[in-house]
């Protein structure tokens, strides 16, 4: 099955990898302007693994087995991996807050990522959260896609939008993002091709085929999993390919 679901996905995976948007980051303007946008993709990916963590291990006290015990042990590495990885100083540092200093060496706006954070009031719903921030549409629709699926409740459709839509996507974007990467002297760009670097390290060699595995796990054998975990997959690429198109249309201006 996860062969058929490369079959299916492979059409919004070429446009993905061949969208105008890697072309257009010429300059440390365009980058910082990047920065400020994908950082919300880089935050509420970390909602979705800890979704995943919150659906396949237990987290509560007593513990107590959830019966995933292959796939609890396959998230449970990735979240090692994202949340306590190292920095390029050797520091434990999550890949969000990696991106967030490097953001700063590099004069990025992290106040928009930040604010949504701060503010976030858990008696209110995701959506007003979200709304309650004015970000331009196309972060606000993709945020609300994240934890619309992260409200389904529904281990299957997690780990299929976190990996075919998310965690399945991160090296081929960000090997063309560093291809076009040109180094200004007086701005330390290093950290962020670090982090770059380490996700392509990462999720090439690692987190990718766990995921692949742990999706694998989750469906099974039963059709009706796969066919929900195929669909919301492929709205999860669309939703991405929106939220790049939405960067370049402002990167153009």
């Amino acid at each position: 099955m996860i062969n058929l679901f490369k079959q299916e996905l492979a059409p919004y995976r070429k446009k993905l990898k061949e969208h105008e948007l890697y072309s257009s980051i010429k300059s440390i303007e365009n980058i910082q302007v990047f920065t400020e946008y994908h950082v919300f993709a880089v935050w509420d990916f970390m909602s979705l693994l800890k979704k995943l963590q919150l659906q396949l291990t237990c987290v509560s006290i007593p513990w107590k087995p959830k019966g995933f015990q292959k796939a609890s042990r396959l998230i449970n590495e990735i979240v090692w991996g994202e949340e306590s990885d190292i920095d390029h100083k050797g520091n434990p540092m999550s890949h969000y807050e990696m991106y967030l200093n490097s953001m700063d060496l590099i004069k990025s706006d992290s106040n928009k990522i930040k604010s949504l954070i701060k503010n976030w009031d858990i008696n209110l719903t995701s959506d007003k959260n979200i709304e309650n921030e004015n970000l331009p549409l196309f972060i606000e629709n993709f945020l609300k896609f994240t934890f619309n699926i992260i409200s389904l409740n529904q281990p299957h459709i997690t780990s299929a939008v976190f990996t075919f839509g998310r965690e399945d996507l991160i090296p081929d974007m960000f090997i063309e993002i560093i291809k076009n990467i040109k180094i200004n002297d007086k701005i330390n760009i290093q950290p962020l091709i670090y982090y770059f670097e380490r996700h392509v390290e990462l999720d090439s060699d690692e987190h990718g085929p766990l995921a692949l595995e742990m999706v694998n796990d989750l469906c099974g054998s039963d059709k009706k999993k796969w066919h929900e975990a195929l669909d919301y997959s492929k709205k999860a690429m669309k939703m991405r390919i929106k939220l790049w198109d939405g960067i370049l249309k402002i990167i153009s201006k």
